[in-house]
């Protein structure tokens, strides 16, 4: 798996410095350079071409604004101590993923990383066209669906619905089970919670003694 590319910007060089260290205690994540100003991150964008850059706002020749306003075919996660409504509204306006406020701790910032992490990855698996399910979940949408059943819940459907529609084929509940990484019985349940809601259906397969193997497969 290619490590996501970060490019971090900070007027301060030990902070700078300190924030890379984070990144990179972060699984998945490499840093590829480090900017001091304005002009630095947006000549660093165009040189490294990272995935993500973690954006201060206060820097010496211009307003981290200015560079994501400037910045095109990059994600942005801003890093800064304004926390005035204004300055957070425009982030979210000019399309920052995500808005972390000095001072924070390492946690902080390796769970929003692990979020825009998450977020790449149903991307990448949702394929070419997305459904409406599929944009709710990356928006943080609220589901339309009834709510799930006692016992159930709904970050372990959403990992076997995945596990279900990125296999490509049918699967029994021992063969989704391991592909989870939860036991059979716990997928099983799962499974057919996604049959009554119509995510998939059940495909009998028949051997040549005994009760049919009831197999899944994603329909959406």
């Amino acid at each position: 798996m290619t490590a996501i590319r970060v490019l971090v910007v900070d007027d301060d060089f030990m902070v700078a410095r300190i924030h890379g260290g984070y990144v990179a205690r972060v699984p998945g994540f490499e840093v590829v350079a480090t900017a001091h100003s304005g002009a630095d991150a947006l000549a660093g964008v165009a040189r490294h071409r990272p995935d993500l850059v973690l954006l201060d706002i206060y820097l010496p020749d211009m307003s981290g604004l200015e560079v994501l306003k400037a910045l095109d075919d990059v994600d942005v996660l801003v890093i800064s101590a304004a926390r005035d409504v204004p300055t957070v509204q425009e982030a979210m306006r000019r399309g920052a993923v995500n808005y972390l406020i000095k001072p924070f701790t390492v946690t902080a910032l390796a769970e929003r990383l692990q979020q825009y992490a998450e977020t790449r990855r149903q991307l990448t698996a949702i394929g070419p066209e997305a459904r409406q399910d599929d944009v709710d979940r990356l928006f943080g949408t609220p589901s339309s669906t009834a709510a799930l059943p006692k016992g159930l819940s709904p970050a372990t459907c959403s990992l076997v619905a995945d596990t279900l529609r990125e296999a490509g084929r049918d699967l029994s509940a021992a063969e989704a089970a391991e592909l989870a990484g939860l036991s059979r019985v716990s997928a099983r349940r799962y499974l057919e919670y996604l049959c009554v809601a119509g995510r998939a259906e059940l495909r009998p397969r028949y051997g040549t003694a005994g009760r049919p193997e009831h197999r899944y497969r994603w329909t959406g």
